[in-house]
């Protein structure tokens, strides 16, 4: 069955206003809408994209909704899913950024976000039990997991690093033949990638030439967008050292409510660059300079989504059938599993413990918490939001409601 371009608009218009409850929550609805709905798509044509954008970094359901409108319509269709898939969300991001930045001082804001970032270490660790599930097969991969998670929680090794080496063995470990590129679309692939390459990177050029924040903002979130293999939660410690420890635009626990309202919203996780780009501007320049520096961000994090999309999708079926890349994703999934396990902990405790002090011991260096500084409300409301998402598999929205509301009415009591 067809699709007309205004049945795919109103479509993916309704997709992205619906997309709630994180990437595996999105691609369901995404297959039930056009699969079984609407029948534009056959459950191996799904099945195979899907596998394709867990190939590719970033957001693989807002990769998988442009690579469905290009499949229908072509570039003008994969531009209008993937737009429609992440605009209604960015722009929830954006107003819920502005009340964080007009109003997250005040101290019942502050008790609310408070629950929002207890909730926040429950929903990490759902991630991270839901990932391990579908990476960790065989001895390797729990070796590869391991050895990610002791890189960067004990060696403090770099976050690139990290995935790089993995992509790396699985590369140089699986078996197979390469599958080989028709090179009569080789012309066409090129020119399609000069074009989008300059849609992403001559404004920041142009931002490079003006320097401040702007530039800043968007040669981070730049490089962010070529690492971010395995979703957001993969990047979110690093990001975290990088925004908060480095360049200083943020605080842990700021960051962590961030990740809480991106939670909160339509659209893919990663939004939650949004929130960091417009908090590091409004706090360099106020309102216009935290606006800007929001739309510079969704730029350079979503034009190379359409790029990986646009340059790769004729390929589809012989990139997936590729085992070398297969099994250098394998490899990144599996190192995957020990960076989210960095991340629950490192998020664990930054808000359980108000001082954590770094010790180095040689090539070691851990974080030691003060237990004398321990919280107890944070402790319990991460206890009381783990029970409801883990046990009782409550959705996320009422799992970080129920924390923020119980938070505000342990600061009031």
């Amino acid at each position: 069955m067809t699709a007309s371009l205004a049945d795919l608009t109103r479509t993916f218009a309704r997709i992205g206003m619906l997309s709630f409850g994180g990437p595996a929550a999105q691609i369901a609805l995404m297959h039930k809408v056009l699969v079984d709905e609407r029948k534009w798509l056959t459950d191996k044509q799904y099945l195979s994209a899907l596998s394709f954008c867990m190939l590719l970094p970033g957001p693989e359901a807002m990769q998988l909704a442009t690579w469905a409108g290009w499949r229908l319509q072509g570039t003008k269709g994969g531009l209008i899913a993937g737009g429609l898939f992440m605009l209604p969300g960015a722009l929830v991001v954006l107003a819920l950024s502005m009340a964080y930045a007009a109003w997250g001082a005040l101290p019942l804001m502050q008790a609310l976000f408070l629950g929002v970032q207890a909730a926040v270490i429950a929903i990490v660790i759902e991630a991270l039990i839901r990932v391990a599930r579908r990476a960790l097969h065989g001895r390797a991969a729990y070796v590869i997991a391991v050895a990610a998670f002791l890189g960067l929680f004990v060696l403090n090794l770099p976050f690139p690093v990290i995935i790089l080496a993995a992509g790396i063995w699985g590369l140089m470990t699986a078996r197979g033949n390469r599958a080989a590129v028709p090179e009569a679309a080789l012309p066409r692939t090129r020119a399609t990638l000069m074009l989008w390459l300059a849609i992403w990177l001559v404004p920041l050029a142009l931002l490079w030439l003006q320097g401040g924040i702007l530039f800043d903002v968007g040669w981070f979130f730049s490089k962010l967008a070529v690492l971010t293999f395995g979703g957001a939660y993969a990047v979110l410690a690093w990001m975290t050292q990088e925004v908060v420890a480095v360049q200083g635009w943020l605080t842990t626990p700021q960051m962590m409510a961030g990740l809480g309202l991106a939670e909160t919203t339509p659209g893919p996780l990663i939004l939650v660059n949004e929130f960091v780009g417009f908090m590091a501007g409004y706090g360099a320049g106020g309102w216009a300079l935290g606006l800007a520096a929001a739309v510079v961000t969704l730029w350079v994090t979503f034009v190379p989504c359409f790029l990986w999309i646009f340059v790769a999708a004729p390929y589809l079926a012989r990139i997936t059938a590729d085992p070398r890349l297969a099994g250098a994703l394998a490899a990144i999934m599996a190192a995957v599993v020990g960076v989210i396990a960095n991340l629950s902990l490192w998020f664990a405790l930054h808000l359980l413990f108000a001082r954590v002090t770094p010790q180095g011991f040689g090539p070691v260096q851990l974080m030691v918490p003060d237990l004398a500084s321990l919280n107890p409300t944070a402790l319990g409301l991460a206890a009381v939001s783990a029970l409801l998402l883990l046990w009782f598999h409550r959705p996320l929205w009422q799992v970080l409601v129920a924390s923020a509301l119980l938070s505000v009415a342990i600061s009031v009591a």
